[in-house]
């Protein structure tokens, strides 16, 4: 039995600084195979290459994944400064009506650190260009130092609403999460629910309120490790589980619907 798709965003990237490739990370991958239970498939996300309602039809869930550079500002109505990093306009052009449209439909995503914040843009947020520079955040970056595994080290706690989304999905109301972003929520778009903070309230965990399909999203990267850690894993076989209700229903032509 064919597994359903799941599209994997892809970031622009350079090969020796020199030949452009449109890349996704191995453990992307890994997790969507091997916990979600779906077909990984890398996308192109520039709109020379694919359309939205081509991929809405390839495909019967996201996953919209972390990457360096930053959702543009101009998408949340403020000019770019030093501090907002580098861009990728075309993902931009990509995700944003792509989030709108899967959350219309009901069509399953999960997004992930920019993914989780490309959620709260196509909804009409904004976003903080550092939030280590805001009176009494931590620092949530990647340490610039040392192995993967000590980058993507459990470093902070997640505290989940009582009795909310992410709590009864991951059967504790606090969990232990890595950190490798410097953007964060500054105000949630439409329909957002913070559904989790980290202790200097940052936003963690959301949802789209009201949205018919799987629109959880996190600021961390449950990627990492997905089979083996009790936090990522339900966050991914949930996802794959939505993914699959999806493609059942596509069977019937609803994936052959465009927004």
């Amino acid at each position: 039995m064919a597994r359903p798709i799941v599209g994997i965003i892809g970031n622009m990237s350079l090969i020796n600084n020199e030949y452009p490739v449109h890349a996704g990370g191995t453990m992307n991958s890994a997790a969507v195979a091997q916990v979600a239970g779906c077909m990984p498939l890398l996308i192109p996300s520039d709109p020379r290459f694919v359309s939205v309602e081509e991929l809405l039809a390839a495909c019967d869930g996201f996953l919209l994944t972390g990457g360096r550079p930053n959702v543009h500002p101009e998408e949340y109505g403020e000019a770019p400064t030093e501090a907002h990093g580098d861009f990728d306009r075309c993902r931009d052009a990509i995700t944003l009506p792509l989030v709108r449209a899967c959350v219309e439909r009901g069509q399953p995503f999960l997004g992930v650190c920019r993914g989780f914040q490309e959620v709260n843009v196509a909804m009409g947020g904004t976003l903080y260009p550092e939030i280590r520079e805001l009176p009494g955040r931590m620092n949530h970056r990647m340490p610039p130092d040392g192995t993967l595994e000590e980058k993507f080290a459990l470093r902070h706690v997640v505290r989940f609403t009582e009795g909310g989304v992410f709590h009864r999905l991951l059967g504790a109301a606090e969990v232990m999460t890595n950190t490798l972003h410097g953007q964060g929520i500054k105000a949630a778009g439409r329909r957002i629910v913070i559904d989790g903070r980290a202790p200097d309230g940052t936003p963690e965990a959301i949802y789209v309120e009201g949205a018919p399909g799987f629109t959880l999203s996190v600021q961390w990267h449950p990627e990492w490790n997905a089979g083996g850690d009790p936090v990522s894993r339900p966050i991914f076989e949930a996802f794959g589980a939505a993914v699959r209700a999806w493609a059942g229903r596509a069977g019937a032509g609803e994936r052959l619907k465009t927004a």
